[in-house]
């Protein structure tokens, strides 16, 4: 069976025109209603929605507020709370006392010994009291806290640089006594605080001015009792 197309061109194009008109009719309405939702939904979002959560969430807060201003002995709970935050940051500032006597079993002669010792962390001082066999053993004691350096060892294990940097300063004799046997003296004497620091790993470089205990291995012959005196 053969059709044929008996309309003419005009009415086929007008006949297309009008299909895309109808299209483009329904695809403005559905943009419009689309459009229209979604503002609609905005809308109600920030006006109702947003509205409803901020004043559950002040409610909230003035239930919880009342709640903590009505607990007992709020404030001191909260001081302690701040004193625990606080408590790392103070450790890590504590100085590392356990250092003491193995920098003074490295700088300290063989010949000498102590008998009283003055430390403080606060004014980085130190007091040193003890005996000799001899003047000049306190002498090259002195000499050796004053040019022994320090250096802060490298946390990748590696030998530190060389350092001019020393850990002990403005070191005085202020006193000896000499008898037959032995000299009494009194060194006082300021140091770095970096020594003690926590957060680092120190290495004495001590000058080879005289023998000491770390070299002779007697590290328990380091403190001795000082002489009695008439006084005492």
């Amino acid at each position: 069976m053969i059709q044929f197309n008996m309309l003419p061109d005009v009415k086929q194009q007008y006949l297309k025109a009008a299909q895309n008109k109808k299209t483009a009719v329904t695809a403005g309405i559905l943009i419009t209603a689309a459009s229209v939702f979604i503002f609609t939904m905005l809308f109600l979002s920030v006006n109702v929605f947003q509205k409803n959560n901020l004043s559950d969430i002040n409610n909230d807060i003035k239930s919880l507020t009342k709640e903590l201003k009505e607990k007992p002995d709020l404030n001191k709970i909260l001081t302690i709370q701040n004193q625990l935050k606080s408590l790392p940051a103070l450790q890590a500032q504590k100085p590392v006392v356990t250092r003491l006597f193995p920098y003074l079993a490295a700088v300290t002669p063989a010949s000498i010994n102590i008998g009283d010792l003055e430390v403080s962390y606060l004014d980085n001082t130190m007091k040193i009291v003890g005996t000799a066999d001899s003047l000049q053993s306190v002498n090259k004691f002195v000499d050796t806290l004053k040019f022994t350096t320090y250096a802060i060892v490298p946390t990748d294990g590696t030998d530190p640089a060389p350092s001019t940097t020393k850990p002990f300063s403005a070191v005085v004799l202020s006193d000896f006594t000499r008898s037959d046997k032995e000299v009494t003296y009194t060194i006082k004497l300021s140091f770095d605080p970096v020594i003690f620091n926590s957060a680092d790993n120190i290495a004495l470089s001590v000058p080879k001015i005289i023998s000491t205990r770390s070299e002779t291995e007697k590290p328990t012959e380091l403190f001795k009792a000082l002489p009695e005196t008439k006084q005492q």
